[in-house]
């Protein structure tokens, strides 16, 4: 494996700085310590720094020589709002937020790339090194990008980083395709007319309709999408009546959820097929029915060329440990709308074995600083072999 000694050197700084972001979770959009931090260690190592896309956002520029290459390196900042209930020196000191998704190791290992690029400047192009904020689902990456992110910092590829318990920390997968799912949001509103429990005939039960419903929402995965085509609709939310009066039949019923897809024609096919069975079945019970759609983030889907450069560099850093075939996950990355914008890869890192079973969002995670140097490894290799002298 090869990690430079610059960065060998680096590690326990990097170490420090993982553990102090720890210690200090920010949600997304309240990015305001952490990205003073990013902010304050890019101008020490000379790099040029722009702040306030996306409210939080920080984005280091560093240009050497004469070539006319650009590409953007991305990570994000921010935590989650739940509490850490694992014991460790550096546990949040902040209640209720944790970073249980690894960003604090994310943005660790991107300033130790852009310490060791700033020192060595062994390329020639430009790098952007983008701090993203608001990940976890408040829509950073999509604000950042209306806010002009690549009209400032124009890129001719983008590159992603996620960090992956259960593969050692010195393997990586790097995947041409599908990465990450579409990660959209649904509501419905069942509206009959409320009667007495023990009179049903009088009124029209939403409840029952929303029955019927949650029983045949499975036949769109089922029994309309293509069997070959990877799909998930779940209901996640549920209200109707009260507790305290069991004998009365409610106006309304709320039904919310999520869907993912792999491909544009399937995010598609699901919000038209949902609709179409929320509408039916208020027929069906001559009741009406609000349907909404929310689209929240495309899938994330490496493109070819892109691909390619990162499995280069890749297999400089981790040699034979380098994985090509690795399952594409259902959760979702905003790194998706800067995807859209230029040929992206996002590329997952080992984190080690997952201890105690604690896998991202849990209350017990920690990201694994052994992966540290790994990390910022890749992305140096990354530069200096797409921005070569």
């Amino acid at each position: 494996m090869s990690i430079p000694a610059r960065i060998k050197d680096d590690l326990p700084f990097l170490t420090s700085l993982r553990r102090d972001l720890h210690a200090h979770p920010e949600l997304g959009f309240e990015e305001e310590r952490t990205g003073g931090i990013v902010a304050r260690l890019l101008e020490e190592a000379g790099i040029t720094v722009y702040r306030g896309l996306g409210g939080t956002g920080v984005v280091g520029t560093l240009q050497l020589g004469n070539g006319t290459r650009r590409i953007g390196l991305r990570a994000d900042m921010d935590a989650l709002a739940m509490p850490e209930m694992a014991e460790r020196p550096y546990k949040s000191t902040v209640p209720g937020k944790m970073h249980a998704c690894g960003h604090d190791g994310h943005t660790a290992m991107l300033l130790g790339a852009a310490r060791h690029l700033a020192a060595t400047q062994d390329f020639s192009g430009t790098v952007h090194f983008i701090f993203q904020p608001a990940e976890e689902g408040r829509g950073g990456a999509k604000r950042m990008v209306e806010e002009g992110l690549f009209k400032l910092f124009p890129c001719d590829a983008v590159y992603g980083l996620h960090n992956m318990p259960g593969l050692a920390v010195d393997e990586i997968a790097v995947v041409e395709g599908p990465q990450l799912a579409s990660s959209d949001s649904w509501r419905i509103t069942f509206r009959g007319t409320g009667t007495h429990g023990a009179k049903p005939h009088l009124g029209r039960d939403p409840i029952t309709a929303a029955g019927t419903f949650l029983s045949s929402l499975q036949t769109i995965v089922g029994r309309v999408i293509d069997p070959l085509q990877p799909a998930v609709v779940s209901a996640c939310f549920l209200q109707a009546g009260d507790s305290k009066a069991l004998n009365v039949i409610p106006d309304i019923v709320e039904i919310g959820g999520t869907a993912r897809a792999y491909s544009p024609d399937v995010r598609d096919q699901l919000e038209t097929e949902i609709g179409r069975l929320a509408h039916g079945t208020a027929a069906m019970y001559g009741i009406a029915v609000d349907y909404a759609f929310e689209r929240r983030i495309p899938p994330v889907i490496n493109h070819a060329d892109a691909t390619a450069r990162a499995l280069t560099a890749a297999g400089s850093v981790f040699g034979g440990k380098v994985q090509t075939s690795f399952p594409p996950s259902t959760a979702g990355d905003d790194f998706a709308f800067f995807a859209q914008n230029a040929p992206g890869c996002y590329v997952w890192l080992g984190n080690g074995p997952a201890v105690d079973r604690a896998l991202h969002h849990n209350t017990a995670y920690d990201f694994n600083d052994e992966a540290l140097g790994y990390g910022a490894a890749y992305w140096v290799a990354l530069v200096e072999r797409e921005l070569k002298v």
